[in-house]
């Protein structure tokens, strides 16, 4: 049996701003509390500054008064030297509290710029990246990419419009160097795809990669339960444990499972306070990945004919609409351990259509998926055992899919039209580094069955997803600071050994089957 090879080596440097998609909102929070602190400083200072200037007029009368009270030989010389000792302590206390007030008010003012109100807040974080790309494909044929680069930049905003509600999005910018070739004869219909659309090395075009809002509130109908409600194009990837070979924040979905672009809903529902389990909670959530629609004045079918529709009516002739339902249930975490569990279905996923002469027709409606994923991790190995155990953190991760394909002819789904099963295991640990202070290294592996299908197309390997694999996976990692925490060097190795084909596909029989 042949098998596929790939080896990816990766050297990316990452120019991240300080204030990063999920760090940029809590230091501008934390601005504006010291901004409040100092403005309460200031006004005690001013306060104090005034009172000290009023008993120094009371003092001063009762020493006048004293004087002239005072007959004795001596005492107009000791009245004299304690006079000019007083005045220039006075002096030396006046200066410093001016001095402290000058820089406060300077700090206020710079505060207030920095904060500059409940205006949109901007971040950005800026990646270039060097891929040497090396495939033994499954004919004994080799393919490649020596120096794959890329430019891949985020653009993230944020804007608090009240106490419970705030907006977050982020543009996306992620394209080859130069002009990418292969726009002679050659068609790629999937570049722009929606659930990669901006992890995808395209073209020059800033899309939006999210754009959503966010309310939250510490009762929910009158019971104490913190929840959150958020609705729009939601931040699906880099999600938990993905995002750590990335150095990036983690977007609520499980890595392991799905890691694609979506616009939907969520709500979370905190349950810590009310069961008394440390970082419980439930999120349900909803998505759609694919709307059916007619264009807004007409289109061509396959034999050029143009037909008119009612605009964004239902269309008889597309896929049904695309959607996803699941819910993440944390049933414990306090902090180093912790215990994770998703499950979703996803409902008429696509593959490729052909007809008899091997032509392409456009997309069919195949069937759906259940997935079921559950994860332990572990911040900080054993109990105080040693400073760099204390700083490691291990995870392992199990997940189960399940298709439910649609008897409609279509081919099945995974090259079956019988329901089927796969599963996945992964494992990782991440180190501190050797060499700096904050430098990271990480280890991890993962294998996946025969009918394993994730959806995880935007994962951050443009080799294909490595957690999608039927086969395994094997990658290291290497990540240093060059300049604190805004410009990092990374070096990365990916191997895949695929056991079977398809891993990258869609879900039905053409471009995803599991063929050996």
């Amino acid at each position: 049996m042949n098998k596929p090879l790939l080896l990816s080596l990766a050297a990316a440097t990452i120019l991240t701003s300080s204030l990063n998609a999920e760090s940029m909102y809590e230091r501008i929070q934390l601005m504006e509390l010291q901004m409040k602190q100092m403005q309460e400083e200031l006004v005690t200072l001013k306060s104090k500054d005034t009172q000290e200037v009023d008993e120094e007029e009371e003092t001063s009368q009762s020493a006048d008064d004293a004087d002239e009270d005072d007959e004795g030989p001596d005492s107009d010389d000791d009245s004299e030297d304690d006079t000019d000792s007083d005045e220039e302590d006075e002096d030396d206390d006046e200066e410093t509290v001016e001095e402290r007030l000058a820089d406060l008010e300077e700090s206020v003012t710079d505060l207030n710029k920095a904060t500059n109100g409940s205006h949109l807040k901007f971040g950005v974080d800026y990646r270039f990246a060097l891929d040497n790309m090396q495939y033994k494909m499954a004919d004994g044929s080799d393919q490649g990419n020596d120096a794959f680069m890329t430019n891949r930049l985020w653009i993230n905003m944020n804007w608090k419009a009240t106490d419970h509600l705030s907006f977050r999005g982020q543009l996306g910018y992620n394209k080859a160097f130069g002009a990418r070739s292969g726009s002679g004869t050659n068609q790629t219909p999937f570049e722009t795809f929606d659930w990669i659309t901006n992890e995808n090395a395209y073209d020059d075009v800033v899309r939006v990669r999210s754009a959503y809002f966010l309310y939250k509130n510490d009762t929910f109908l009158g019971t104490e339960i913190p929840w959150t409600f958020s609705v729009g194009r939601r931040p699906s990837t880099n999600g938990h444990l993905i995002n750590l070979r990335d150095d990036d924040g983690a977007a609520s979905p499980m890595g392991h499972t799905i890691n694609v672009e979506f616009d939907g809903l969520s709500s979370k529902f905190s349950l810590e306070d009310v069961i008394g389990v440390d970082g419980m909670y439930v999120k349900f959530c909803f998505g759609r990945g694919g709307t059916n629609a007619n264009p807004k004045f007409f289109d061509v079918n396959a034999s050029g004919n143009p037909t008119v529709n009612a605009p964004y009516s239902t269309s008889d002739r597309d896929t049904t609409d695309i959607d996803l339902a699941g819910l993440i249930f944390i049933p414990y975490d306090d902090g180093q351990y912790g215990i994770a569990t998703q499950y979703y279905y996803a409902s008429n996923l696509i593959d490729a259509d052909f007809n008899n002469l091997g032509q392409f027709q456009g997309m069919k409606t195949v069937g759906g998926m259940h997935s079921v994923t559950a994860n332990f991790t572990m911040n900080g190995i054993g109990d105080e055992w040693s400073d760099y155990l204390d700083d490691t953190f291990f995870f392992v991760s199990g997940a189960m899919s399940v298709t439910d394909p649609t008897d409609n002819g279509n081919g099945g789904m995974l090259g079956s039209t019988e329901s089927q099963r796969g599963y996945s295991a992964w494992a990782g640990v991440q180190m501190p580094s050797i060499f700096t202070e904050d430098g990271r290294w990480g280890i991890e592996y993962n294998k996946g069955s025969q009918y394993w299908r994730s959806m995880t197309y935007a994962e951050d390997t443009n080799i294909g997803s490595k957690m999608a694999v039927r086969g395994e996976a094997y990658e290291i990692y290497f990540s240093e600071p060059l300049v604190e925490d805004i410009l990092t060097f990374q070096v990365r190795a990916t191997y895949i050994d695929y056991k079977y084909t398809g891993s990258n596909g869609f879900f039905g029989d053409t471009t995803n089957s599991c063929r050996n």
